[in-house]
């Protein structure tokens, strides 16, 4: 075979191999822009089902909490009107209502809870006694007192959820009873202002007193027992401004004043008894400022004095000053007026 032909032969090779390899070049290119086409189609398809699915899940959101609210809302007008009948089991039915409602509903929480109050503070008559009217009487006391157990049980420690800190309005209201012990008073505004205890036995046992403001300004304790035995005073700011001590007991027996202010300005002590047996004054600030000690007996029997202070300085009147365990040396902390307590004993024995 000559030389030309086999140049000849490899030159035709060499144009097909270079032919076929152009057009398989060729394909691998095509077929990266087609992937690559594809995957930008996918992309975009990808985001376009997230905005999607992402517009559906704001819309369902929405309309899940449209729902919840209207649901809500229909609880809240349902318990009031429950509260608002005559009959004593419907207005049961009505305060647990609202009770749950306020537990479900943290954003109205203290809406719910100003309506149980504020059913607290409508006029209520005194018992009767015997008669027709004596069942209706208990009935509604009944209604009350649950309201008072419901609050309180959202107010100890370990209550779900949990009430503490929010305001509660008992201004002017008549208690004849009703049970606040174990209650954690630690933050919001608590008023007792004008309140009337005036029967039956209400506790404050084993309170705690440790934020916010608490006031019982003038509150009358006007008969009946009321315990804040064994209540802790540990901070926040409490006040008995203004109140009347005129009859039946009222005890603050074991109860401990270690800090933060509790203030009797203005207070009157006039009739029954206000024991401090046993309390505990290890810190703080108790005072009686304008006080008048005038007929009631208060007994400090058996209290310690072991930091902060009492102080009796620029009380009003002192014709009935309390009685501690020593007899003439003011116990450490207790700061007397200037007459001092064994003189105006001494008085007193001789009027």
């Amino acid at each position: 075979m000559s030389p030309q032909v086999v140049a000849a032969i490899i030159a035709g090779a060499l144009t097909v191999i270079g032919t076929l390899a152009a057009q398989i070049y060729g394909r691998r290119a095509t077929s990266r822009d087609t992937r690559a086409t594809l995957d930008r189609t996918l992309a975009e398809q990808r985001e376009q089902l997230d905005k999607t699915l992402e517009a559906q899940s704001d819309q369902l959101k929405q309309t899940l909490a449209e729902q919840r609210t209207r649901t809500l809302n229909e609880r809240f007008a349902t318990a009031a009107e429950q509260i608002g009948q005559e009959r004593p089991a419907v207005r049961l039915a009505g305060v647990y209502a609202m009770a749950g409602l306020a537990d479900d509903w943290e954003e109205n929480r203290q809406t719910c809870v100003d309506v149980l109050c504020g059913y607290l503070r409508m006029p209520y008559d005194p018992d009767p006694g015997e008669g027709k009217f004596r069942l209706v009487f208990l009935a509604d006391r009944e209604v009350r007192h649950t309201v008072i157990r419901v609050i309180t049980a959202h107010l100890r420690d370990g209550a779900g959820p949990s009430w503490q800190g929010r305001n509660f309005d008992f201004t002017g209201v008549v208690f004849d009873g009703g049970d606040f012990g174990g209650a954690r008073f630690s933050g919001g505004q608590v008023s007792f202002g004008g309140a009337r205890f005036s029967g039956g036995q209400v506790s404050f046992g084993g309170a705690e007193f440790s934020g916010g403001w608490v006031g019982f300004l003038g509150a009358e304790f006007s008969g009946g027992q009321v315990s804040f035995g064994g209540a802790e005073f540990s901070g926040g700011q409490v006040s008995f401004g203004g109140a009347e001590f005129s009859d039946g007991t009222v005890s603050f027996g074991g109860a401990e004043f270690s800090g933060g202010p509790v203030s009797f300005r203005g207070a009157r002590l006039s009739g029954g008894q206000v024991g401090f047996a046993d309390a505990v004054f290890s810190g703080g600030w108790v005072g009686f400022a304008d006080a008048e000690f005038v007929g009631a007996t208060v007994s400090f029997d058996g209290a310690r004095f072991s930091g902060g202070q009492v102080d009796f300085a620029r009380v009003r009147r002192w014709s009935h000053p309390p009685m501690f365990s020593q007899d003439g040396k003011p116990p450490v902390g207790v700061v007397l007026p200037v007459q001092s307590f064994k003189e105006t004993r001494s008085q007193l024995k001789r009027g």
